[in-house]
């Protein structure tokens, strides 16, 4: 298979207790753009919020446990942090034989996502071991804003 060139950096994910007053700090501190309400995603056990800095074409996600029995929850207990890397993909079935050939390996297999409107999301992870989130494009041009 020729090389996955589709790729563009949607957002970095970071844990946190409470999004809310994260979201003030980055808003206050950085100037950042509150682009979303937070939203809750059950399928992913966890509450959301993108951000982004005027004119950038990358987010800022945080992430928040949605309740104890959330994955985020040990994340979020051993002080949050980096969470994951999210990129676009043009073709979700591809992206995943081109990252597994590539050493990668999925941990969560396609499925849609509340957070992008239903479009599908997956997660793989490395040797580097940074979960690695990839959202599919739905139509050419479609840069996947959160919420839409």
């Amino acid at each position: 298979m020729e090389a996955i060139s589709s790729f563009a950096l949607h957002h970095v994910g970071c844990a946190v207790k409470k999004i809310e007053e994260i979201a003030a700090v980055y808003v206050t501190r950085f100037n950042y753009i509150v682009r979303t309400p937070v939203i809750h995603d059950p399928l992913q056990t966890a509450l959301v919020q993108f951000l982004s800095l005027p004119g950038d074409h990358a987010f800022l996600e945080l992430v928040s446990p949605d309740g104890p029995e959330s994955r985020l929850t040990n994340a979020v207990r051993k002080g949050g942090g980096l969470n994951h890397l999210c990129y676009i993909a043009d073709d979700l079935e591809n992206a995943i034989v081109w990252l597994v050939q590539n050493g990668m390996m999925l941990i969560s297999p396609p499925q849609p996502a509340i957070a992008f409107a239903g479009r599908r999301i997956c997660w793989l992870t490395g040797e580097d071991m940074i979960p690695i989130e990839l959202v599919e494009r739905t139509e050419p041009g479609d840069s996947c804003l959160p919420g839409v």
